[in-house]
């Protein structure tokens, strides 16, 4: 929590108690059903917390926006922005079962009433939301393709309507074919750990 409090110092005391709350969960989950890797948990603020509101950085939605978590496996990153943005609705989504249950029990432990985790695949999904969010779940044009049907025309935020995804390493073959409109910003602007060098948040406007 240390390390989401330095770089969010306007937290209320129920956010900081949700997402205190998170290490706890995960931990206990991740021993029934492997969320994140074994590996990684002790990690889990710096690689998914703190690494998921990196879009909390990019864009500050406003109250009302409709925001759909692509791939959402256990939660990352619609449940930490959810904690973020608490005026905001998000629908989480994933096409494995196991994990969007760990990712359902952990907004009902820490009563996030603005985060609906739903089993479903993205090509089902017929919902319109004004952006659609992920963390490296498929290239960037393959993408493109299946949610483009689900960016809404209504615009709320000063940001036009399109896809804000987490990726690392060498993004640019991935945005070539948007290359004229993708913004590609590095999280290391925001956050400065070693590890969030090479991370990059890409924005696609749809």
């Amino acid at each position: 929590m240390e390390l989401i409090e330095k770089y969010f110092t306007k937290l209320s005391e129920r956010q900081r108690q949700q997402l205190d709350a998170l290490e706890g969960l995960y931990r206990e989950w991740n021993e029934k059903i492997n969320v994140i890797s074994r590996k990684d948990i002790d990690n889990l603020y710096l690689h998914h917390v703190l690494h998921s509101m990196a879009i909390g950085r990019f864009v500050n939605f406003r109250p009302g926006t409709e925001v759909l978590d692509f791939g959402t496996g256990g939660g990352f990153p619609g449940i930490p922005l959810a904690i973020l943005f608490p005026e905001c609705q998000f629908t989480l989504i994933d096409g494995t079962g196991k994990k969007i249950r760990v990712a359902q029990e952990v907004c009902q432990a820490i009563g996030l009433s603005n985060c609906k985790p739903e089993h479903r695949r993205g090509e089902e999904e017929r919902g319109h939301y004004e952006f659609v969010v992920s963390r490296a779940v498929m290239p960037l044009p393959d993408l493109v393709k299946i949610v483009r049907k689900n960016i809404s025309r209504t615009q709320r935020n000063a940001l036009p309507n399109g896809i804000i995804c987490l990726k690392g390493g060498d993004v640019q073959s991935e945005i070539q074919p948007f290359r004229k409109i993708a913004e590609v910003s590095e999280v290391s602007q925001w956050f400065s750990e070693e590890w969030f060098k090479e991370k990059h948040c890409i924005y696609v406007p749809l």
